[in-house]
């Protein structure tokens, strides 16, 4: 006969025949919690659980992959895109941000003056004179 600890006495029908002991009593798998004594039981996924969880990565690792591509390609580059370039004098009391604006209206200011200084090595704004000739990026 089992052990005391796994016997309990039940009332509920078990559905089977000959599933309970003589003596009333019937036989209990312990549950995992009591064959841990208490400590957390780790999940297991059914063969559904395995399948959602690794499509749903291939799917996450896989829009990642294209998001990085289409970045490295240019297509989800931030800012205008430039198509050619104009020479443009500077006159007196302007600066590259109302040159910016002027040669690309309806553009980002912020990103037509930094190719702008990128375009002519030019380390600050402030780095223009009056009567110089810059090279301007016109967005297409």
């Amino acid at each position: 006969m089992a052990e005391p600890s796994r016997l309990r006495r039940t009332t509920e029908p078990s559905g089977l025949r000959g599933a309970t002991e003589p003596s009333g009593l019937r036989h209990v798998t312990p549950s995992a919690r009591e064959v841990t004594d208490g400590e957390p039981v780790a999940l297991r996924l059914t063969r559904r659980g395995r399948m959602l969880v690794t499509t749903l990565s291939v799917l996450v690792f896989g829009a990642a992959i294209v998001v990085l591509g289409l970045r490295v390609s240019g297509v989800l580059e931030p800012g205008p895109r430039f198509t050619h370039t104009v020479p443009v004098q500077v006159a007196p009391g302007q600066s590259l941000w109302s040159i910016a604006q002027d040669t690309n209206p309806g553009q980002d200011p912020t990103a037509v003056v930094e190719k702008i200084a990128n375009l002519n090595n030019l380390h600050t704004p402030a780095d223009i004179t009056p009567g110089q000739t810059l090279q301007i990026p016109v967005a297409g």
